[in-house]
C-alpha cells in the first residue's frame, strides 16, 4: 500500500512529500524544495531507504533542495518534462530573484513523458504531462491509492499562476480538465503549496475550473 506525508518546506511552505510502499519501505521525495533536515527526519522516524528524487516542475521552491540530496545520498532525479530544462538551468537566477541562497545546479537522471511510469517499491505511479503553470510540468499518479501529487497546477480553491515565463493559462485550464478532472472525482491530491483536496471537490466549487464555469 502506497503512504505519504507532507513536509512543508521554504519561506514559501512548499509541499515536499515523501511518498512509499509499506511492503519494501522503499521510498521517494517529490519536489525537495529545500530544509532537507524536516525531509531526512521523516525518513529516519519511518524507517525508510530513498531511492529516488521525483520533480513535478523546475520552479526554485521545489526543487532547490535536489542537487544537494542527490549528491549526499547517490539519488537519480527522476523529471519533470524536458520543456522545463530551462527552469532548472536558471536556478542561479531564480535563486537571486527570491532572495534565496544559491543552489546547486542539476542534470535530471532522466526527463518524463506523458504516460511514463514510475516505480517505488511495489508501488507504481502514472506521469501525465500537465503544462501551463510551467511548460514541463508533470502530475505522478498513483491508481492504487487514488492519489495524485498535482504540484503547481492545481489547488484547493485556486489554480497555478501562469504570468511566469512560458506559463499559458489555456494550457493550464485544459491540463486540470482534460488530464486530471477524468481521473474520478474520488482522487485525493496534494497541490505544491496548502492543503490537499479532492478532485471532485475542485470541480464542484473551484471558481476557476469548476463545472459550472462551462
Amino acid at each position: 500500500m502506497l503512504k505519504y506525508k507532507i513536509v512543508p518546506v521554504t519561506p514559501f511552505q512548499q509541499n515536499a512529500t515523501l511518498v512509499w510502499c509499506d511492503e519494501t519501505l522503499e521510498a521517494a521525495v517529490i519536489d525537495p524544495g529545500g530544509d532537507l533536515p524536516k525531509i531526512l527526519d521523516v525518513v529516519h522516524q519511518e524507517a525508510l531507504t530513498l531511492t529516488k528524487i521525483l520533480l513535478t516542475h523546475g520552479h526554485l521552491d521545489h526543487v532547490g533542495g535536489t542537487a544537494e540530496l542527490a549528491e549526499a545520498m547517490a539519488l537519480p532525479i527522476i523529471g519533470p518534462h524536458i520543456d522545463d530544462q530551462f527552469w532548472i538551468e536558471g536556478l542561479a537566477q531564480q535563486s537571486s530573484m527570491f532572495g534565496f541562497p544559491p543552489v546547486k545546479p542539476f542534470t535530471p537522471s532522466c526527463w518524463l513523458n506523458e504516460g511514463d511510469q514510475v516505480q517505488v517499491g511495489n508501488e507504481t505511479f502514472d506521469v501525465l504531462h500537465c503544462p501551463g503553470h510551467t511548460p514541463g510540468h508533470v502530475v505522478f499518479y498513483s491508481q492504487s491509492a487514488e492519489l495524485a501529487q498535482v504540484g503547481d497546477v492545481l489547488f484547493n480553491g485556486s489554480i497555478g499562476r501562469t504570468d511566469f515565463p512560458k506559463g499559458n493559462h489555456a494550457d493550464l485550464i485544459a491540463s486540470i480538465r482534460q488530464k486530471l478532472f477524468p481521473l474520478g472525482d474520488q482522487v485525493k491530491f496534494i497541490p505544491g503549496h496548502g492543503p490537499m483536496s479532492t478532485l471532485g471537490e475542485e470541480r464542484r466549487s473551484n471558481p476557476f475550473v469548476s463545472d459550472h464555469r462551462g
